[in-house]
């Protein structure tokens, strides 16, 4: 005569009241299909197991995809508001010169960027004394210096954002902060014909923070409006 071990009454009774607290406890029910695959003998498969078992790990799969999904809209989003923040700040100055300290200033700092340069190219490549007031942010290059940074020499197209790491980035633009920054945001500009180009450049310590690897679209649009409001100084 066999007999078989029986659940508690208290125990029994809630199961019987509330069935789903079983169903909706996966470990639980992992327990309930192991115990019932060994009951059944190791000559037996049992394929609604092998296909549940192929689900959860499809829902797991999914489960994943949506929390990446997720993350990466709320990473989008920070990122839009803050070169909407940043633009909004760099448009209030009504002077060059209070223009170029916001975007050294507040601008890089809600950029969250270490150092942020302006290179504007000129025939002869000298900066005179009116230039030499404006601070560090603004540099003068000579012609085609631009686009010899952007392919490091290359015979390579330029394009509008180049995103990059260095082992230290160069000293002709960044001076002294040079040695310690690895990464860098380089943006093209174009400010209209006849005019040369100029070169809006992010420099950051943390070596992630600037690669090929991320999108470029944001910064793009930062370009965008940079160029038009320089034509306002530059007309």
């Amino acid at each position: 005569m066999t007999s078989s071990a029986r659940i508690e009454g208290d125990l029994r009774e809630k199961i019987l009241t509330s069935p789903d607290i079983v169903l909706e406890d996966a470990d639980l029910m992992r327990a309930l299909v192991a115990a019932n695959e060994r009951a059944m003998g190791a000559n037996i498969v049992d394929l609604r197991g092998i296909a549940m078992d192929r689900l959860e790990q499809r829902l797991d799969r999914l489960e994943e995809t949506h929390r990446s999904v997720i993350a990466a809209a709320y990473e989008n989003l920070s990122g839009t508001n803050q070169i909407h923040r940043a633009i909004l700040r760099m448009l209030d100055p009504i002077e060059f010169e209070a223009f170029l300290r916001e975007l050294g200033g507040e601008v890089a700092d809600i950029l969250r960027v270490d150092a942020v340069r302006l290179v504007l190219e000129s025939p002869a490549g000298e900066q005179d004394q009116a230039l030499n007031r404006l601070g560090d942010v603004l540099s003068i290059a000579q012609s085609g210096f631009i686009n010899d940074y952007l392919t490091e020499g290359r015979n390579l197209p330029v394009r509008q954002v180049t995103l990059r790491q260095m082992p230290e980035c160069d000293a002709r633009i960044y001076g002294d902060k040079g040695s310690y920054l690895r990464s860098e945001a380089c943006l093209k500009l174009d400010f209209g014909e006849g005019r040369q180009p100029g070169l809006l450049v992010f420099g950051a310590e943390d070596p992630h923070q600037f690669t090929p690897q991320h999108g470029t679209d944001l910064l793009a649009f930062f370009a965008g409006v940079f160029e038009r409001s320089m034509r306002r100084w530059l007309s």
